[in-house]
């Protein structure tokens, strides 16, 4: 069978509009979340990483008279920036999959000038695919917080299954009214930036993001940064619509059948790129997953605190971080983190330091229950 890879790639975010100046900036301990104070969002001012407009108008190249929305602008200039990187020509031998959790949401506010139907994830495919002119249906996956890295897995699978030679991804979600206020009524909404597995976490930060990458099995067109999927693997704990498995059953399951896939042991995962939402809950379950596993002394890190929880672009986000911190051979701290707040030890990276690194796990858990891996190898 052959190897498939996640290579070419674009972060849209409030750090920058490219991977590697991206990266940069997280590398440097620099976070791209700031307290904004927008009453038509949230009547109290908030913690957060937002897409400013007018850089965003200025980076989206429209090369037709129709308008788009803020995502669908913020998709667009992601993939472009993907395909201009690629010189991939589009053919029915190359996908297209589109991960988000709410999609344009935005659409149904009183305010908003776009059509209510805007807010249907399929009239958002739909307008992605045209504008570049996809020969192949597009595929929307809206999965919670898993979607993003769900999407790397569920790609490679069609890859693997020879329905495509290629697939491209595109992921993202904005910050509303809507999504605001429903993780405010958990009361889960941190006024500082958040602290994954700290003791002193006080909630989570949401952010909005546009990431994008390629899915090949193309060896002869790989990227300085690409990596090899060695395993993946997804399960659902079935536990609570908003809470995750106590003891983390589901997440254990999902790394146990990607190390089974990858035909890997614990002892061979460099780093772990954790879900750590800075919430009791998830930061616990997580915790027990992986001394389960015995990945309690493997370094794991969190990246919430530079961007926020992008929703269903955090898979795919900190899988392209990942991606760099390989490349660059760099094990990237937990920015908020300072005192242990999980009850099981686990390895939190502190410091941003060099270490040889030539394989890492990202996972992710969302609503639901569902929870996800990826094992990944360093290429080049």
């Amino acid at each position: 069978m052959s190897k498939v890879y996640v290579s070419y790639n674009n972060i849209i975010s409030s750090l920058g509009f490219d991977s590697v100046s991206v990266a940069k900036e997280v590398i440097q301990g620099k976070s791209g979340l700031k307290q904004i104070a927008d009453a038509s969002i949230m009547p109290e001012p908030f913690m957060s990483s937002l897409i400013d407009d007018e850089v965003l108008s200025a980076a989206f190249n429209n090369t037709s008279e129709k308008k788009y929305t803020k995502l669908e602008q913020m998709f667009i200039a992601s993939l472009q920036d993907t395909f201009s990187q690629s010189n991939i020509a589009l053919t029915d031998r190359v996908g297209l999959i589109i991960s988000t959790t709410k999609g344009n949401i935005d659409a149904l506010d009183d305010a908003n000038d776009f059509p209510k139907e805007c807010a249907y994830l399929d009239v958002l495919a739909k307008n992605v695919t045209n504008y570049f002119g996809f020969k192949t249906e597009p595929i929307v996956l809206s999965n919670a917080c898993v979607s993003g890295v769900l999407a790397v897995a569920v790609a490679k699978r069609y890859i693997k299954s020879n329905m495509f030679d290629q697939v491209f991804i595109v992921a993202g979600d904005l910050v509303t009214e809507f999504i605001l206020s429903g993780f405010n009524s958990f009361q889960a909404l941190s006024s500082e930036i958040c602290k994954p597995y700290d003791k002193n976490r006080i909630g989570i930060n949401i952010g909005e993001v546009a990431v994008s990458a390629l899915v090949t099995k193309n060896e002869a067109n790989l990227s300085d940064d690409a990596v090899e999927i060695l395993g993946e693997a997804s399960c659902n704990d079935a536990n609570h619509i908003s809470g995750p498995s106590r003891t983390g059953e589901g997440l254990y399951r999902s790394i146990k059948s990607a190390l089974n896939q990858a035909n890997l042991t614990s002892e061979d995962i460099d780093y772990i790129s954790a879900h750590g939402t800075a919430t009791m809950y998830n930061d616990e379950m997580e915790a027990i997953a992986l001394n389960r596993l015995g990945l309690e002394h493997t370094p794991v890190n969190s990246l919430k605190g530079y961007f926020g929880h992008t929703l269903g672009a955090s898979g795919l986000l900190e899988t392209i971080i990942g991606m760099q911190a390989l490349k660059q051979n760099k094990l990237i701290k937990t920015l908020g983190f300072a005192e242990m707040g999980v009850t099981q030890p686990i390895n939190i990276i502190e410091e941003t330091t060099e270490k040889p690194l030539n394989t890492f796990l990202k996972t992710a858990s969302g609503f639901g229950g569902c929870n996800t891996a990826v094992i990944f190898k360093k290429v080049k």
